[in-house]
C-alpha cells in the first residue's frame, strides 16, 4: 500500500478565496481536462466557471461534509479505474478545514497518484497581512463550538510562542474573541482579516480585548481568519550559584549522573552546560 499502480489521478485544486481573477492558469486546465470534478458546492462551481468565461466538460459531483464518507469509496472507484479527479472547495486548498484528507488518504492507500494546482489559501494569506511574526506559526482550523471546550482548548494554548491562525464562523467570533482575550490577555496583538480578496475584504489589526469589543458590538459576517500573535518568551531569570549548585546535586541525589544533572539544570536555564559544569567543579575543588 502506498505505492502508486493505479493510471488514475487525484488532483487537488487550490481554488479563489473570493475574487475569481486568482485562478491559475494550472486552474483552468485541470478542470477543464478532468473525468470527473468532485465541487464541495456544486453551484458555487458553476458559478466560478461562469465568471471565468469556461465550461466543465467533465462530470461534477457534490463533495462535501454531508456525504465525504459515502461518496469518497465511489471516486476511488473512478481512480483507480483510470479516470482523473479533480477535487476542488468552495476557496482555498482542500484538506485545510475542508474536504479533501478523507479522499486523499484513501486514494493513497488504493495506490492513486495525488497531486495538487496549489492556490489561495486563506491561512498564508491572512498571516501575510497580519503584520504579525509569520516566521514560526500554527494553524488551529475552527475552535470547539461549545464555550467551556472553547474556553479549555485555549487555557491549553495559552503559552504557544508560534503565530496562531484560527478560523471562526461570524456568529461564534464575538464569544470566541471574549474567550481568547480572558485566556491570552487582553493586551495580545491580533489581527481579524475578514472577506479575504472580496469586495468588503477587511483587516482589523488591534489587541484582542478591542476586536472582542468590536465583535460584540458589530455582528460582523462573512467569512473569518483570526491570527494572534504568540505567547511572549518567558526567559528564566538566572539562578545564583549555590542554586545551580544545590540543583545539580538535588538531581544527582535522585540517581542522575554528574553528566545528566548537569545537562537538565543547564537546559532549564537557558545556560551553556560547561558553565554549569564548572560552578559545580569549582565548589568541588574547595
Amino acid at each position: 500500500m502506498g505505492e502508486e499502480r493505479a493510471a488514475g489521478r487525484l488532483i487537488l485544486l487550490g481554488a479563489p478565496l473570493g475574487n475569481p481573477a486568482d485562478a491559475s492558469i494550472r486552474f483552468r486546465e485541470v478542470l477543464t481536462g478532468a473525468d470527473v470534478v468532485a465541487a464541495e458546492d456544486t453551484r458555487r462551481l458553476t458559478r466560478l466557471a461562469r465568471d471565468l468565461d469556461m465550461t466543465v466538460p467533465g462530470r461534477i459531483v457534490s463533495y462535501f461534509e454531508g456525504n465525504e464518507e459515502r461518496r469518497t469509496p465511489e471516486l476511488v472507484d473512478v481512480l483507480v479505474a483510470g479516470h482523473v479527479v479533480a477535487l476542488v472547495t468552495d476557496g482555498g486548498m482542500p484538506s485545510v478545514s475542508d474536504p479533501g484528507y478523507r479522499l486523499v488518504r484513501a486514494a493513497l492507500d488504493a495506490g492513486v497518484s495525488v497531486t495538487a494546482a496549489p492556490g489561495p489559501s486563506a491561512v498564508t494569506t491572512a498571516l501575510a497581512l497580519s503584520g504579525l511574526p509569520s516566521d514560526r506559526f500554527c494553524f488551529e482550523g475552527f475552535l470547539p463550538r461549545t464555550p467551556a471546550a472553547r474556553r479549555s482548548r485555549l487555557r491549553a494554548l495559552a503559552a504557544e510562542e508560534r503565530t496562531l491562525v484560527f478560523f471562526e464562523a461570524p456568529h461564534r467570533i464575538a464569544g470566541a474573541l471574549t474567550d481568547l482575550a480572558a485566556a491570552f490577555g487582553a493586551d495580545r496583538p491580533a489581527a481579524l482579516c475578514r472577506e479575504l480578496t472580496k469586495t468588503y475584504e477587511q483587516v482589523l489589526r488591534r489587541p484582542l480585548g478591542e476586536l472582542a469589543g468590536w465583535a460584540v458590538e458589530g455582528s460582523p459576517r462573512g467569512e473569518i481568519t483570526l491570527v494572534v500573535a504568540g505567547a511572549p518568551e518567558v526567559v528564566a531569570e538566572r539562578p545564583g550559584d549555590d542554586r545551580l549548585r544545590a540543583a545539580v546535586a538535588e538531581r544527582e541525589a535522585a540517581g542522575r549522573s554528574r553528566r545528566d544533572a548537569v545537562t537538565e539544570v543547564a537546559t532549564e536555564y537557558g545556560l551553556r552546560r560547561r558553565e554549569v559544569y564548572d560552578i559545580v567543579h569549582r565548589a568541588g575543588a574547595r
